[in-house]
């Protein structure tokens, strides 16, 4: 799996910093990408990056603010042409997208080649179940509703443990699918193996957590526990608690706070403010963070991260 930040400021675009659009490669037997938020100019973001518009397949939207949604028309329409011509998009969002999205649609009389399956919400629950994954909603303290998503890896089967297999002479081929599977085999000596014995312990799915802009709440620390990755706006720095309560927004130390709370592994602060241009000002904001979380960092636009 990996997280690709393609846009990172706050309100309206700079020179450093798009508005935000974070993608999840999801890897795995999907091997999709997942948008989350879709902020103006994200598919001149997509331009630059390795990301097939082809292979988006859903697309989380955590509140209607428009630095979090004016990309959507833009690159829904684009998506006709570049790869993704037949493959339905699936849309996840508070109530009122679909109509943003549609309005946009029928007023520019844009006619898409592949369905959108919308799913629309106004409170806290599970919204997928994949097979492979599971999201949940949970809302969050904004000026609108705004919701963060929690993102479960399904618990994974075991690799066979090869080496003790090889020991046992058991050769290459279709054996080793059906030991995988964990079904008992026999072998040609008339030796039964158990596929179950020779499995290692299943591996644990990752979590990864992907906030919409919020204020510290009661049902953060919740949506966040465990993760993997936290993924957190920081719109203000640690001492304008004030000025980002008023505005429904955190600061790094809000965020850095919440991740030491919630147990999680790692934090990816984004939705910088733009009055943070420089390096020396980034590096100011991580180094505040890292005082209370030190697996803090600041992210960019069009940086990459394995998870």
């Amino acid at each position: 799996m990996e997280l690709q930040f393609l846009g990172t400021g706050a309100g309206s675009p700079s020179k450093a910093r798009n508005v935000t659009c974070t993608a999840l490669k999801t890897g795995g037997k999907s091997n999709e990408v997942w948008l989350f938020d879709c902020g103006e100019a994200t598919q001149h973001q997509i331009l630059r990056t390795n990301i097939r518009p082809g292979k988006i397949r859903r697309i989380f939207i955590t509140h209607l603010h428009g630095d979090h949604i004016f990309g959507l028309p833009g690159l829904l329409s684009s998506r006709s042409f570049l790869g993704g011509a037949d493959e339905p998009l699936c849309l996840y969002g508070p109530a009122g997208i679909r109509r943003f999205v549609e309005s946009a649609l029928e007023v520019s009389q844009t006619q898409l080649s592949y369905p959108i399956n919308f799913h629309e919400f106004v409170s806290d629950g599970l919204i997928l179940d994949d097979g492979e994954f599971t999201v949940r909603a949970f809302g969050l303290a904004h000026s609108l509703p705004s919701f963060a998503y929690r993102i479960e890896e399904k618990e994974r089967a075991g690799g066979l443990q090869m080496e003790r297999l090889r020991e046992l002479g058991i050769p290459s081929g279709p054996l080793l699918g059906r030991l995988k599977n964990g079904e008992t085999v026999t072998l040609d000596d008339g030796r039964l193996i158990d596929g179950k014995e020779y499995l290692s312990p299943p591996r644990k799915g990752r979590i990864i957590a992907v906030f919409g802009d919020t204020k510290p709440c009661p049902s953060a620390p919740a949506a966040a526990e465990g993760a993997d990755v936290l993924v957190h706006e920081a719109t203000f720095a640690a001492g304008d608690e004030a000025m980002a309560e008023k505005v429904f927004h955190s600061t790094v130390s809000d965020a850095a706070n919440l991740a030491a709370e919630a147990g999680v592994k790692q934090l990816y602060l984004t939705h910088i403010s733009a009055r943070y241009a420089d390096e020396e000002q980034r590096l100011m904001l991580e180094r505040q963070a890292q005082n209370i979380f030190p697996a803090s960092k600041v992210v960019g636009d069009f940086d990459v991260f394995d998870i």
